[in-house]
């Protein structure tokens, strides 16, 4: 029996947002790892104030991508600088369709002058390997799935634990005996623990110092529990599920902009070649904002902020998109700082409402109508409110700026878009993207 292509989900639906509307959808937490240790406030808080062990080994996708051909193949399909581009560097890869949409970004780290390990939500995986195979080149692809989708409960190839905060690197000498060799962000450096080779990628989150080591899965155990036991005195706080999918509201980086895949007709061999059970069919879309036009949700790198990735000094798919784009207005990346009275009565029904976390687009109003939407909303204890990444117009991105939030979800088809359907309003206030000024200001400072 065939598999079914996300080209069948989408004709069986009737559209893209026939088949992805999903109102009241379960926001994505990472698998495995539990929902909580110590409990999301307090994890939260180690990261800002003391020392957390974050554990990235289950949920991410990784694609080995090797060959005579490899680098041809990522730079043609991703819009990155790869004359600029070390051994033992990593880089956010951004491709993007020949409209200029966003596909979705992922980390890409060169291992070699022809081999890549490109990491994080598969649709990246997904397009370069198509286009690749499609084209003939001279490229090989081994993907490790997440825990979620590796067949049988295998475990996983690699290891990735972070350290963060501001006893990030004190922890991490204690562990190694002395400092790590100065290392450039996102450059990895080979590190030694116990006769175990693995290796350190100099990385943050919400604008914290850290590492994020990555080896192979048999020296998890031992790794972790070194981590563990070094931290002990330290006070490190293991961060579940719930706190782990956080940071990114602070950080800057929006982790699930739609696939701008759906309805060019050029890449109607793509969609039937593309699982119908993957991300790009199976990422919910829901909140206040209902379209039904999926191309309503497309993005472009230039409103994620992924412009200085950008480099025109190469051919690639896209390119011309992007150039025409460059000068025009795009609505801007903006951090929303919800009102913390209005998120307890709207959301906590009067109380404090807890744990909040959603991927919904929800509308972005001010007294001239709907501006933007969000992208990405969460509980930030720390910042004593909830925050919310957002795309909204140029014109209302000045921080300071209030908007109000439209907190509801649309039915979908059936009910008008602009209809009122009495849902609440939190008032929020615009402040930047990324929201903590480190992060903003020196994270890539030496970069």
């Amino acid at each position: 029996m065939a598999v079914p292509s996300l080209q069948d989900g989408i004709d069986k639906a009737g559209s893209p947002i026939g088949l992805l509307w999903k109102p009241n959808a379960e926001p994505w937490t990472p698998e495995v790892v539990e929902r909580e240790y110590a409990g999301w406030r307090r994890e939260q808080a180690a990261w800002h104030e003391g020392v957390a062990l974050l554990n990235l080994s289950h949920h991410m996708y990784d694609m080995w991508i090797e060959g005579p051909d490899a680098t041809r193949a990522l730079a043609e399909y991703g819009a990155n600088n790869f004359e600029k581009f070390a051994i033992g560097q990593a880089k956010q890869y951004v491709p993007v369709t020949r409209d200029g949409h966003i596909v979705t970004d992922g980390i890409l780290a060169r291992h070699a002058e022809n081999k890549y390990l490109l990491s994080g939500i598969p649709a990246a995986q997904h397009w370069v390997q198509y286009h690749a195979e499609k084209a003939g080149y001279d490229v090989g692809f081994v993907t490790d799935a997440s825990s979620a989708f590796r067949p049988g409960g295998a475990d996983p190839k690699l290891f990735r634990y972070q350290i963060q905060g501001p006893l990030a690197l004190e922890l991490i000498e204690k562990v190694f005996g002395g400092p790590l060799p100065q290392t450039k962000f996102f450059h990895a450096t080979p590190v030694t623990l116990d006769g175990r080779s693995f290796e350190a990628l100099r990385h943050g989150m919400a604008g914290q110092a850290g590492y994020e080591f990555i080896g192979p899965w048999e020296h998890a155990a031992h790794v972790h529990e070194a981590f563990l036991e070094a931290g002990e005195p330290l006070g490190l706080v293991q961060v579940g599920a719930l706190a782990y999918a956080t940071p990114s509201v602070e950080s800057g980086w929006v982790p699930s902009p739609v696939p701008g895949i759906y309805t060019d007709p050029e890449l109607a061999g793509y969609r039937a070649w593309l699982p119908l059970f993957g991300i790009e069919g199976k990422r919910p879309l829901n909140g206040s904002f209902f379209s039904e036009s999926i191309e309503d949700y497309y993005v472009s790198p230039y409103e994620l902020g992924y412009g200085k990735l950008i480099h025109f000094g190469h051919d690639f798919h896209g390119r011309d998109a992007l150039l025409k784009a460059r000068d025009e207005l795009h609505r801007t990346k903006v951090t929303l700082v919800f009102d913390p009275d209005d998120v307890r009565r709207v959301v906590g029904g009067g109380e404090d409402p807890g744990f909040v976390l959603t991927y919904a687009r929800h509308r972005v109003e001010t007294s001239a109508g709907m501006i933007g939407t969000t992208m990405q909303t969460a509980s930030i204890d720390p910042v004593g409110t909830v925050l919310a990444q957002s795309l909204v117009d140029p014109a209302h991105a000045v921080p300071g700026t209030e908007v109000s939030v439209v907190w509801g979800e649309h039915p979908g088809f059936g009910t008008d878009p602009e209809a009122d359907l009495g849902f609440p309003r939190i008032r929020a206030t615009v402040q930047p993207s990324p929201y903590d000024r480190h992060a903003r200001t020196e994270y890539r400072r030496d970069a």
